[in-house]
């Protein structure tokens, strides 16, 4: 790739970066299409000053991670519908007009998790228990109900858990019930289970057995001790890597108006994590 004074510059915001695929993934679209485009982590503390700096420097897009998707949304000029419903941000582009830049935040994670789901279940009929009340949490089950599947919020924190899911209009249930759950789908849209805490999961493998997919939003590792325990429990798995995949496609067409290309994107992840293409 060569780098020159005339390359668009993307990138992630977010606090810990050092592990994303985003980088590997988008930058290898940019390249199999010759795009003069480079996409870049950075480690963010102070979302608010990070989001002046990409009017400043003349940052082009950016994707947003934890812990930034709903503090972002008061530093943007404009927020979409979907976003703005959802309370959520991940994908941030800089338009450009005579009156100056604005930065306008939209969400592509209930893109992304809609899709990777698909494959194993019909959406419409599923009943689903989303892990977590946090901005993934929210795209997700955000995106869930719009394609008719009947959604329960479990977490560890009420307050947060039962507003979420009034905002919603779904149910909501504490974390310390979990096993008494059953449904068609289990997604973990927490960060549990992700490096170095990859030992960790919020479910007993006892209770995988109750659901017939699982899916995990966590990629770093790719196998995480939920995924592993569902596979030995018989469900269908699906990785974050799915959901990282379709998402970041959604944000790359968002950006350039081309169309992604998926496949090379999805072989630049799996030699990324060391899995063959």
């Amino acid at each position: 790739m060569d780098i020159n004074g005339k390359t668009a510059v993307y990138g992630i915001v977010g606090n810990p970066v050092g592990h994303s695929l985003s980088p590997i993934m988008h930058n290898a679209a940019f390249s199999s299409l010759g795009e003069n485009r480079v996409y870049l982590p950075f480690q963010v503390v102070d979302i608010a000053q990070a989001v002046q700096g990409l009017k400043a420097l003349n940052i082009r897009g950016v994707s947003v991670t934890i812990p930034h998707k709903e503090a972002v949304i008061p530093f943007l000029d404009e927020v979409d519908p979907v976003a703005q419903k959802i309370g959520a941000v991940n994908t941030i582009e800089v338009l450009v007009s005579e009156q100056g830049r604005k930065l306008r935040g939209s969400n592509s994670d209930w893109v992304g998790a809609n899709r990777a789901l698909s494959v194993h279940c019909d959406l419409a009929d599923a009943k689903v228990v989303v892990l977590g009340a946090g901005g993934s949490a929210r795209a997700i089950a955000f995106g869930l109900l719009e394609a008719g599947a009947g959604v329960t919020l479990c977490s560890r924190t009420e307050s947060r858990g039962r507003n979420l899911a009034m905002e919603l209009g779904c149910d909501w249930q504490p974390l310390s019930i979990l096993e008494k759950l059953t449904g068609t789908v289990l997604v973990n849209a927490t960060s549990v289970g992700m490096v170095p805490n990859e030992n960790e999961s919020l479910i007993a493998c006892r209770d995988l057995e109750k659901f017939r997919v699982v899916m995990d939003i966590v990629y770093s590792p790719l196998e995480t001790q939920l995924l592993r325990e569902a596979r030995a429990a018989g469900c269908h798995v699906v990785q974050g890597l799915d959901m990282l995949l379709y998402q970041g496609a959604a944000q790359f067409e968002l950006w350039t108006a081309l169309p992604a290309p998926t496949e090379v994107m999805r072989k630049a992840l799996l030699i990324a994590t060391g899995n063959q293409a």
